[in-house]
């Protein structure tokens, strides 16, 4: 059997999960810990958990968050938004994220990039900021991509 929901990172509750999967004969106690080991480097955002259950065996999955979630957490936001007041200061970057931060991010996200190379899930993470208010390293994100291609952050990425 196979059961999806979402939490916040780190506060699964054995009592919670007994109310709310009540056909399930698993030890909620021990379903609980794991998740909660699965989920707790992503305190405060919401992840999906997909738990499958066998029998007595459980196994937990996790869906990180998203790219843009993440950001916000490292960057301690909680918008990755400009206002119509700050565009009308001139302001258009909400942020500026330090490449250590990117290459972070690309590494938790990497399984599920589906890539085992680190420079092209550290490509990715960084397209996803071209279509936000941020700067990376004080540089727009596309300038990053080109820089990242020519070997430029190769010392960073590894």
């Amino acid at each position: 059997m196979e059961i999806t929901f979402t939490l916040k990172g780190g506060t699964a509750n054995a009592n919670q999960l007994k109310q709310k999967f009540r056909d399930l004969n698993v030890d909620f106690e021990k379903l609980a810990f794991v998740i909660n080991e699965a989920t707790k480097e992503f305190k405060d955002l919401e992840v999906t958990v997909i738990v499958n259950v066998e029998g007595e065996n459980m196994e937990v999955e996790v869906k990180l968050p998203s790219v843009s979630e993440l950001l916000k957490k490292e960057l301690g936001i909680e918008k990755l938004k400009v206002t119509e007041e700050e565009k009308s200061g001139g302001k258009t970057v909400v942020a500026d994220v330090p490449m250590e931060k990117i290459v972070k991010i690309a590494k938790l996200k990497m399984k599920e990039m589906l890539t085992k190379d680190l420079k092209k899930a550290v490509l990715q993470v960084v397209g996803t900021c071209v279509s936000l208010p941020v700067t990376i390293e004080g540089k727009k994100p596309k300038e990053i991509i080109q820089e990242i291609k020519e070997g430029k952050w190769d010392k960073i990425i590894k």
